[in-house]
This record gives C-alpha cells, structure tokens and sequence, in this order.
C-alpha cells in the first residue's frame, strides 16, 4: 500500500570548522618556537686613526685612497669614481663581470686571494659530524667577515639617484658580497653628482 503525501525528511550537512582553529594555533605556535630568528646584521664602520703622528692630510689622503663612490642612474645607467670627486674623474661602467665587478676586484685584488686561500681551507675541514661542521662553518663565516672589513679593503658609497629601480640598486650589492667588500655605505644622490654625469655625457 503506497501512503500519499509523505516526505522525505532532507539532512544538512555541516562541517564544523572549529577545531581547525586550535590547529592553527597549535602550527603556529610550533613554527614560532622552532624556526631561528634572523640575526640582525651590521655593519663594521673603520673609524679615523687618533694617532698624534698622522695629521689630518694624511688621514684625508688614506680615506681617499681607499674609496670607491657609485652612481646608479636612471635606465641602467651606472657611473663610479674613485677618491675625492673632481671634474674629470666620472668613468661610465656597467653592471655584471666585464663592468663595476672587474673594478671592486681590481681595488680588492688582496683581500680576494685571502678569500681564496680561507675557502681552500675550509674544504679540508668538512666532516660528517654536524657539530664538527658547524664549529668549522661559523670559523670560516668570522674569517671571511674579518677579511672583508679589514683595513685594506676599500670603502664604498652607493649613491642611487631618484630614478633607479630597486633591482639597479639590489644588483649593485650583490657585488659587494660577491667581491667580498664588507665596508659600504647608500647615500644620498644630490644634484652636484647628477651634474657630473651631465657634464659627463656633454648635457
């Protein structure tokens, strides 16, 4: 006997999402307490000699010996003079190995053959035990870090002007890591450097 009129009873179905919530609570807070916050770096500022014997000429004649000033303008444009700016010491260069690289290496020619010599070493102390590889490691990174701050290695200035993308700017330090220049510094690009590269380019 079929009953007229009778209806199936519809079940909805519902997910309780609630106890997702504690999940990603409890994620969270292992991620936290296990990932290594990133240390801060610094960087190591040589700071002028107060020695009676050198006199303020010698010390301005050391700095300028010792510095490198870059220019990144607009299009890729990129420009370096070494020492105290004069009229006619704006070189144009380029970006990568044949250009701004060649020059840092040429002014770091010394510290780079103690980088070579350090990595040299380093790969004659790799071992299988981790803590034995850490120990080696973390020497290796305070050498390099003393080699790239020491005396000899050259100071440079990074002066990007208004123009300049961020990756001109991101490519150009990348160089200092890769010619292990540890002493720079980004300063402002005013309108005395954009006349050099003016007077430069015939403008």
């Amino acid at each position: 006997m079929i009953m007229a009129g009778s209806k199936q009873k519809k079940m909805n179905a519902r997910v309780d999402f609630t106890p997702m919530v504690d999940m990603i609570m409890l994620l969270v807070t292992f991620f936290m307490l296990c990932t290594t916050l990133m240390k801060p770096q610094t960087m190591k500022i040589t700071m002028p000699s107060n020695k009676e014997n050198i006199n303020e000429q010698n010390r301005s004649q050391i700095a300028e010996s010792k510095a490198i000033t870059i220019l990144i303008g607009e299009n890729r444009e990129l420009y370096y003079f070494k020492g105290k700016p004069t009229e006619d010491n704006l070189k144009s260069t380029t970006y990568g190995k044949e250009g701004i690289r060649a020059v840092l290496m040429e002014a770091n020619a010394a510290a780079q053959l103690r980088v070579k010599a350090l990595k040299a070493k380093f790969d004659t102390q790799q071992s299988s035990d981790p803590k034995k590889a850490l120990a080696a490691k973390q020497q290796y990174m305070a050498a390099l870090d003393d080699i790239r701050n020491s005396d000899d290695t050259p100071s440079v200035i990074i002066k990007p002007s208004d123009k300049a993308s961020y990756k001109d700017l991101i490519d150009v330090l990348d160089e200092m890591q890769i010619c292990s220049i540890g002493k720079y510094v980004i300063d402002k690009f005013d309108g005395l450097d954009q006349a050099k590269i003016d007077r430069l380019n015939g403008k």
